[in-house]
């Protein structure tokens, strides 16, 4: 109980001292309401003395007035603190969670399904935000009342505060055996949310194919067995709990009964006066009173300790830029020196060497899978290689503070992925500090700024995720716009055009133009007009360079280039015969 209080508080971070303020605040507010206890008594002696009077009335009013009083401004200030603590807290969780991800190896998100990062920042964080505010302070307080309570029987009559200090410590010992089983399936709980996230992503993501190919009855299927695991999860840790909080509250009333039992025959036989039996009879039904409400709340603390340490082993992954340091290149040439790189046992880059001089153009072409978009990967460090080294400017790519490299990289991928916000937004994403003016500037040299304006709230438009309501030459274009208006001075094209319409392709060409220009390139292109005018062509295949040169060198050669031209050439030309 005790490591998962001390976990809870180490978690909580500089939120620490508004929980330690919300508990101090609860604290006091137990005392204030303890204190009706004394009005109690109050009347109590005077009843047993017979000298009741008005001022016996006023006297125990006044003090049920402080104590109604103080307890609700403690209530106040310890549930101000306490909300404060926990929504603060996850903030500045799912904050970092986000910070870090940026800086983790690419390899880390092949490796762990989307459904685990989702549910880390969701739903184990929501779990978090809708227990700890109730289970830390409940738990505690309850705790440190009924023993204060308890010690403070005992100086009216230690027997009786004996029995008391001895409920609490049975219920201890039920409470760890709960605790114990709670550990053992809070694990299998988190396990399914997290399965459950990543089915309904899926399904959801899936939708197009899941209606192209009648699969709903397979896919709900999945779903529905997921929901069902998910649900039985959450069965077991009802049903296995219940005894125990049963045989808490048994433990709780046996020792009260022995209380009232005690102080009984201890006022017949003349060992405690009725005054302090009268007292101790009234104890027995208020000294576990908070002990009893929080004691269904003792089995979510490993539920608590099981969320933190989801949330913790996002923090255990090593980020790539932990030994960079924030430097300028003195140059943007780009350099492999026999560079290995392997996705797992598969080895993708084979000893590859080559350099990129400054403001010049360089194209990689090859069969699907040579290694072609790793390459441009391992250049902006989205991989590290296995062996060898990547130089922008003669410096280690692994020298840089990862922010201080991408600054000279902008990149135009294929498939574009675009925000659920505004079209200013998506743009600005390349410069967060840029005035309209610029995005202006970047879309209208992108040649997006006439489809922007017939759009119903021009550059205030919300496109939906991922740029759903747009054509794929829109996307492409604002993409190119948003590589504009950050400005770096090494572009890497990959495939940014393989997938666009005749229609858009024009527009887009001159987009890319206005983009590259005086600008160090670096494209992957199927495309003979995109590679044939580049400084240098690279020709990769099964993660080696087989051949390089411009164009006309390369031709000569009679290679897999001229191949890959000759093919080209043939599709360019190609027609539908005359029926």
């Amino acid at each position: 109980m005790f490591e998962a209080y001390r976990k809870f508080f180490m978690f909580a971070g500089k939120q620490k001292v508004n929980w330690y303020k919300g508990l101090i605040f609860e604290i006091l507010r137990s005392i204030f309401e303890a204190i009706q206890f004394i009005a109690l008594l109050v009347v109590l002696k005077a009843l047993v003395d017979g000298a009741v009077t008005g001022a016996t009335a006023g006297t125990a009013l006044g003090i049920m007035l402080i104590s109604v009083t103080g307890a609700s401004i403690f209530w106040y200030l310890a549930h101000g603190k306490e909300g404060q603590a926990n929504y603060h807290m996850c903030e500045e969780k799912r904050i970092r969670i986000g910070e870090r991800m940026k800086y983790m190896p690419m390899g880390y998100f092949n490796s762990q399904s989307l459904g685990s990062l989702t549910a880390a920042a969701t739903s184990t964080m929501e779990d978090l935000e809708s227990m700890s505010f109730a289970v830390i302070a409940r738990t505690m307080v309850g705790i440190i009342r009924t023993a204060v309570f308890s010690l403070a029987v005992m100086i009216f009559d230690w027997r009786i505060g004996v029995v008391f200090l001895l409920g609490i410590f049975l219920f201890l010992i039920v409470n760890s055996r709960l605790l114990k089983k709670s550990r053992q399936l809070s694990p299998g709980r988190l396990k399914a949310q997290t399965k459950l996230v990543d089915a309904v992503l899926e399904y959801i993501q899936g939708m197009s194919v899941v209606r192209a190919f009648h699969g709903d009855k397979a896919a709900n299927q999945t779903l529905n067995s997921v929901i069902d695991e998910t649900q039985r999860q959450n069965f077991k840790l009802e049903r296995k709990r219940i005894p125990y909080n049963v045989l808490e509250q048994v433990v709780l009333r046996i020792a009260t009964v022995a209380a009232v039992l005690l102080s009984v025959r201890f006022c017949l036989d003349g060992f405690m006066s009725l005054f302090t039996c009268l007292m101790m009879l009234i104890s027995a039904f208020l000294v576990y009173s908070e002990l009893e409400s929080a004691g269904e709340m003792f089995f979510m603390l490993p539920m608590i300790d099981a969320s933190i340490d989801r949330v913790n082993k996002i923090d255990t992954v090593s980020l790539m830029d932990e030994n960079g340091t924030v430097q300028v290149p003195k140059s943007r040439d780009i350099v492999f020196e026999h560079v290995d790189f392997s996705y797992g046992d598969k080895k993708i880059i084979d000893d590859v060497s080559f350099s990129i001089p400054e403001g010049t153009t360089t194209a990689i072409v090859g069969p699907s899978g040579s290694g072609k978009t790793t390459l441009t990967s391992l250049m902006a460090r989205f991989w590290d290689a296995d062996k060898g080294a990547v130089r922008l400017g003669g410096t280690n790519v692994k020298d840089y503070a990862l922010d201080s490299l991408m600054a000279n990289f902008s990149m135009v991928f294929q498939t574009v992925y675009l925000f659920n916000d505004t079209i200013e937004n998506n743009i600005k994403f390349g410069k967060p500090d840029a005035t309209h003016k610029e995005v202006v500037a970047a879309a209208k040299a992108a040649r997006c700024h006439d489809f922007i304006m017939a759009l119903p709230e021009g550059y205030d438009t919300v496109i939906g995720e991922g740029g759903a309501t747009i054509s794929g030459g829109e996307r492409q274009r604002l993409s190119i716009a948003r590589a504009m208006i950050k400005d770096a001075p090494v572009i890497i094209l990959d495939e940014a055009t393989a997938n666009v319409d005749p229609e858009n392709e024009a527009d887009l060409q001159k987009a890319i133009e206005a983009l590259t220009h005086n600008k160090t390139i670096v494209m992957i292109a199927h495309r003979l007009k995109t590679v044939r005018n580049a400084d240098q062509i690279l020709v990769l295949n099964h993660g080696k360079i087989v051949q390089r040169g411009n164009h006309e060198k390369l031709i000569e050669e009679k290679g897999i280039y001229a191949d890959f031209i000759s093919g080209r050439k043939s599709a360019i030309h190609w027609k539908l015969g005359s029926i």
